[in-house]
């Protein structure tokens, strides 16, 4: 039997008189009841708005439906499919103290609410026992996977792919997941990357409801990451370390990451590798739209948006400038405490396979309950590049923009880019590409050089502050380049 089974039926057969089952699969949870009425020998029936009570005459009224289960003293389950939207009418919530009240005397009897929301009045919390439905489960995952995979006689899933997209598809919704398999088993001999990419596609889907939780595709290969090898190292190490093999294991689950240091110098591109190298979804939060009040108050939106990637693991969430998030200001007060200290709790209690991916640039900001040991796996400190790092990075986006770096004196660009970071590289090769373009000509290293000598780099226009920033991270966090502290050598 499955998981949600389970649970229901021990609130049941504990004789709770009120049940609120929260959950958006109506179809899924009705039939798991309609299994244990039948293993108890009760009978069942639906109350639904449009059809009113089934076997009960003149009972579309949700209080006249109510009242009808102890006017009648009807057995059995009785599910309720569309009640929680009565919740604010006060004679509704008299109609259910009642229920609840008359349920206590009568132990083979069940009236169930079906709801996708938490949004329970404060007058029925203790008379109503909250069961909350998880998504399909790995069995029953993989018994739909089955059936969708029968009903396409011509198509050939290996075991191992079966095994990954089985991981890939949890926190989608049966509905969801069926829909996704018949789309993606339609295709003619699809393979592993193309199921995964349209399981990506629906969790996408699911995300962009929400409005302030953003799909990151993996799109971003490890190798176009340039310098940063302590970084890529620890992602590559913990690569396998994700998964519900590792976690079966007894293998420490990665709960996070914290990249700091000087903007531009690739904290962002890093994150965005882990998608494509650890094989998961990615989903960005924006804070911003999380304290706009668009959704609500902030604490409830950050709730909501917890809940999601909960929901749709194994993913990981980026959080962009965390210190902004966290509701921090320059100095690291706190402006909005409720949703700093809901992150910190959340951190510590979040399922094993949501790993967070923060990044950070006014580090000052950032208090010491975010630092400590157990937030994160790691802090990592993203500093200038080291002169081979630069040659590194020169050499990804030369290739990227169609030249051959052979025609380039890299030691001359070492020079000329002394103190740059990753980001001012990149554009000083794009910008020469662009004049080239607009010239009808392929750029060459001239162009890159006249574009070089007109750029001021971050480093000169923000010393001081960049000099802090090394001075607070040097005892604080792990260099992510190979170099280390070498790295500002140059400057």
């Amino acid at each position: 039997m499955s998981k949600a089974y389970d649970e229901l039926k021990a609130a049941i057969v504990g004789h709770s008189p009120l049940i609120y089952v929260q959950t958006p699969e109506e179809e899924r949870v009705i039939r798991e009841l309609k299994n244990i009425a039948g293993d108890l020998s009760w009978p069942v029936r639906k109350w639904s708005s449009v059809r009113g009570m089934e076997g009960v005459e003149d009972a579309k009224e949700p209080v006249k439906a109510l009242l009808s289960v102890i006017d009648q003293s009807l057995p059995g389950i009785s599910i309720f499919s569309d009640l929680s939207a009565f919740f604010k009418d006060p004679l509704v919530i008299r109609a259910l103290r009642e229920v609840y009240s008359d349920g206590r005397r009568h132990n083979e009897r069940a009236v169930i609410i079906i709801g996708a929301d938490f949004d329970i009045p404060e007058s029925l919390k203790k008379e109503l026992q909250v069961v909350e439905v998880a998504p399909p489960d790995e069995n029953e995952i993989a018994a739909l996977i089955d059936a969708e995979a029968a009903a396409h006689k011509d198509l050939s899933v290996q075991a191992d792919t079966v095994h990954e997209i089985t991981l890939a598809l949890k926190g989608l919704t049966e509905n969801e997941i069926s829909f996704v398999l018949n789309r993606a088993f339609s295709l003619e001999n699809p393979s592993k990357d193309q199921l995964l990419d349209e399981i990506f596609a629906e969790k996408k889907s699911v995300v962009k409801k929400t409005g302030f939780l953003e799909f990151s595709p993996p799109r971003w290969d490890i190798k176009s990451l340039g310098g940063l090898d302590n970084l890529k190292n620890w992602l590559i190490k913990r690569r396998n370390t994700f998964s519900r093999e590792a976690l079966a294991a007894g293998v420490p689950i990665p709960k996070g990451l914290l990249m700091m240091g000087i903007s531009g110098c690739g904290k962002s591109l890093a994150v965005k590798t882990i998608s494509s190298l650890w094989n998961i979804p990615m989903f960005r939060l924006d804070m911003n739209l999380v304290f706009s009040g668009m959704y609500g108050s902030p604490e409830e939106a950050f709730h909501r948006a917890m809940k999601t990637i909960e929901a749709v693991a194994p993913a990981v969430l980026w959080i962009d400038e965390i210190e902004n998030a966290l509701g921090m200001d320059d100095s690291g007060q706190r402006i909005s405490s409720h949703i700093f200290s809901s992150f910190l709790t959340w951190m510590q209690e979040k399922p094993p396979l949501v790993f967070i991916a923060a990044t950070a640039n006014k580090i000052q900001a950032i208090p010491a309950e975010v630092l400590r040991k157990g937030r994160f796996d790691e802090v990592f400190f993203c500093d200038l590049p080291a002169p081979a790092e630069r040659d590194e990075i020169m050499r990804i986006h030369l290739l990227r923009n169609g030249a051959n770096p052979d025609e380039f004196d890299f030691k001359m660009l070492r020079i000329m880019t002394d103190g740059w970071n990753g980001a001012e590289i990149e554009q000083a090769v794009i910008s020469a590409r662009t004049e080239a373009f607009y010239d009808n000509r392929k750029f060459n290293e001239r162009d890159l050089t006249a574009v070089i000598s007109r750029i001021v780099p971050l480093s000169d226009t923000m010393e001081q502050q960049i000099k802090a920033i090394r001075s607070w991270a040097f005892s604080r966090a792990t260099p992510a380049s190979k170099y280390g502290k070498s790295a500002a050598k140059s400057m």
